[in-house]
């Protein structure tokens, strides 16, 4: 199995500066973000996608359908690639979020929501799920942390948020086979532990 794992395109919170880890929140797509959706559907364009899976929000569901437009291609919803629950962050803006996160650290949650190291581990079991998803050719479109996460536990780094992977951009795709998801997954959760 290949899996293509990408971010979602830029969103509209994205362009304000503001977090948005509630999936019930609006949070549609920038016009960059839309074209970033159709640039991802051409990079993929020539490869076979048997599935499509996304996280439950908006701005992935969106990047997804624009990348695969005209495509038949089937769409799940898989919720544990969700964005990490920030609870009363909710709109708040990125330099908050990361005043509170360094606060925080790993492994105390967000008020009213989940920590750090608590979504690892559901990204850690969504990548495992994966590796069982009965297709052979798969784009996951989800967000920052679990593909940034993914990368880091499949090159072994010695921490999820890097280096070597901390950025991530807007709608590219990373190629995973079955060994790197499973690699991945068993880091994440040492790393998370």
């Amino acid at each position: 199995m290949i899996v293509f794992l990408a971010r979602h395109g830029e969103s509209v919170f994205n362009v304000e500066g503001r977090v948005n880890g509630d999936p019930d929140v609006p949070a549609a797509l920038s016009e960059l973000g839309r074209e970033e959706a159709r640039l991802l559907g051409a990079e993929i364009a020539n490869v076979e996608i048997d599935l499509c899976i996304h996280s439950r929000f908006e701005r992935a569901r969106e990047t997804a359908r624009i990348a695969l437009d005209g495509r038949e291609v089937p769409f799940a919803v898989e919720p544990l690639l969700d964005d990490i629950n920030i609870g009363e962050l909710e709109g708040k803006t990125l330099d908050d979020y990361r005043v509170v996160k360094r606060e925080l650290g790993r492994k105390r949650p967000f008020p009213g929501g989940e920590s750090l190291d608590d979504a690892a581990e559901r990204y850690a079991v969504a990548f495992e799920r994966l590796t069982g998803a009965g297709a052979e050719h798969v784009l996951v479109v989800c967000h920052e942390i679990p593909v940034r996460y993914a990368l880091n536990g499949a090159a072994g780094a010695d921490a999820l948020d890097g280096p070597p992977f901390h950025d991530i951009r807007n709608a590219v795709p990373y190629v995973f086979d079955d060994a790197a998801l499973v690699r991945a997954a068993a880091r994440i959760r040492e790393l998370a532990a």
